[in-house]
């Protein structure tokens, strides 16, 4: 099987580059025809796959971190007369169900990283089209702050999938076309209708894009635009970036070795076990002595590592359904240093390592797989690795100490980074959500920052899900992985989508909600996949046959 990495930099890009003018930095797409991630398609007209996606994940990653002086990003084409043509339909014709929902996931997760650089790193974004952008092309624009549009006639925008193809928009499209572009919902029916899609002036009075451009004035005014854009944001001028040097990483047949998360893999029992272990550096002495240890400094570096284990787990390993968490480590450390991270938040790196822990929380929230937390003897659940336990479907305390263990009592430790520092996709934290309609609770929970929270009393605080005592305590957690691995598969996954997001709604929980639950199901559907479907038969030159049944 061949392993998908989600490590890159650009001295290794095949697909984009990165060119900065001062403030500005534009970010080409320019797709390898050749360089596609699996054999059997060739990326052509700018179109991507999950390689070209790997590789715009880390741009706009690096673009945070190793150039804070950035203040304006401008995505645009490094082809004439072509933005882009979106997912490779050939690709995901070829992929398994399990490869085009892991694409369309990961697609999303970096389209909302664009928007939260734009939110939170006041990085802004442009989109300047000159060509066609269909599909997935117009959904990478829909990220942008700002799309700009040629005027020649020829250029347009499209979301043809439905069309075309009998899918949908894979990576947002239809929600951000009315919740953010604030199209008419009419308006969006005709223009997700369309295989042609929508030029000029039009797409201006559709709210589609923001502005149309003379050709004769593009490059000028794209110029112009950018360097405005940039003048608004309050990023540092002068900063001195923080390199993201590669990951310390030995993938083994059983096991992912970093130097501060450790995965081990249970294939027979379709298990894998994660380890994240808390700081073994003391607290920086200042801003300046945590930005001499660049991507060394504990919270970066566990956030990388964690990342990566999720996205390697989530791609490659499909079959281990249930992921349990474990950490190990100084609980107090951990808490001194959320509290160096929130004291330093004027400090742009700062803000950038909380909002990278941020995104990084949230991918665990959106994997389809099971996630136990296990907090035992000489574990560090504290504030932002209690985010884990929180993120987890159920959570384990052991009770007091195991015999001959001289470790410290199981405890869930609070920090005021569980209230205020990492919000899912409802905009809630972690803790409001699991206490949905209880504020009272969260006052309670309040006073109990920096104490450590043990056992039974855990559990009647509703910290954790189930407190055992020594003698229960593997008998228990055998008898409940042995239920959930015999669940099915599908069920599991939808039920664990349903219950995680309580609140409100909003437009990052639609689109993996909503949308994401919609598509995954009409990628399984004759219609689109079957051989006579029309993502089998597109560019055949032969029509699809659809059952009218409409269910």
């Amino acid at each position: 099987m061949q392993i998908i990495d989600f490590q890159t930099e650009p001295a290794r890009y095949r697909h984009w580059r990165i060119e900065c003018d001062g403030d500005v930095a534009y970010l080409i797409m320019d797709v390898d025809q050749a360089g596609g991630l699996f054999e059997g398609y060739e990326l052509k007209l700018n179109s991507y796959d999950l390689g070209v996606d790997i590789e715009l994940n880390d741009a706009v990653q690096r673009l945070r971190f190793e150039h804070p002086g950035v203040r304006a990003v401008v995505i645009k084409s490094g082809k004439n007369n072509v933005f882009c043509a979106g997912a490779n339909i050939r690709m995901l014709g070829k992929s398994t169900h399990g490869q085009k929902v892991n694409f369309c996931k990961f697609t999303n997760e970096t389209r909302l990283a664009i928007e939260d650089a734009s939110d939170n790193s006041k990085q802004a974004y442009i989109c300047a089209i000159n060509g066609n952008a269909a599909g997935g092309g117009y959904e990478l624009a829909l990220a942008a702050d700002h799309i700009m549009l040629v005027d020649d006639r020829r250029s347009a925008v499209a979301l043809p999938e439905t069309p075309l193809l009998a899918v949908l928009p894979g990576t947002g499209g239809l929600t951000r076309v009315t919740d953010k572009r604030k199209v008419r919902r009419d308006r969006a029916d005709v223009f997700c209708s369309l295989e042609e899609g929508i030029r000029g002036v039009k797409a201006v009075e559709w709210r589609l894009v923001d502005e149309v451009v003379p050709n004769s004035k593009w490059m000028e005014v794209v110029a112009a635009r950018a360097h405005g854009t940039a003048a608004r944001s309050d990023r540092p001028k002068d900063a001195k970036g923080i390199a993201l040097t590669p990951l310390e990483r030995k993938i083994e047949a059983d096991r992912v070795a970093y130097s501060h998360v450790d995965v081990d893999i249970d294939r027979a029992r379709g298990l894998a076990t994660i380890t994240v272990r808390g700081p073994s550096q003391a607290v920086p002495t200042s801003v300046e002595a945590a930005h001499a240890l660049g991507a060394k400094f504990w919270p970066l570096t566990v956030a990388r590592e964690l990342e990566d284990a999720i996205l390697h787990l989530r791609t490659n390993e499909q079959t281990i359904g249930v992921w349990l968490l474990r950490t190990d480590g100084n609980a107090q450390s951990v808490l001194d240093h959320d509290d160096f991270l929130g004291k330093a938040n004027g400090d742009w790196l700062m803000r950038e390592i909380r909002h990278y822990l941020k995104r990084v929380l949230k991918r665990l929230d959106v994997t389809p797989r099971s996630m136990i937390a296990l907090i035992e003897p000489g574990s560090c659940f504290a504030g932002t690795l209690a985010e884990l336990a929180f993120a987890a479907d159920r959570s384990l305390m052991l009770v007091g100490t195991r015999e001959g263990d001289n470790r410290k009592a199981a405890a869930i430790t609070l920090g005021q980074a569980n209230f205020d520092f990492y919000p899912m996709g409802n905009g809630l934290t972690r803790l409001a959500t699991r206490f949905f309609g209880e504020p009272n609770t969260l006052d309670v929970l309040k006073g109990k920052i920096g104490q450590p929270v043990e056992g039974e009393d855990a559990a009647a605080l509703g910290l954790v899900t189930m407190a055992y005592e020594d003698f229960d305590w593997d008998d228990e957690l055998r008898v409940m992985l042995e239920e959930r691995t015999s669940f099915s598969p599908d069920a599991m996954t939808g039920m664990e989508a349903n219950l995680r997001f309580a609140g409100p709604e909003t437009m990052e929980t639609k689109i993996f909600g909503r949308l994401t639950a919609w598509q995954n199901w009409i990628f399984q559907r004759p219609n689109a996949i079957g051989e006579q479907g029309a993502l089998k038969l597109y560019g055949s030159g032969v029509s699809p046959t659809f059952n009218k049944e409409r269910v």
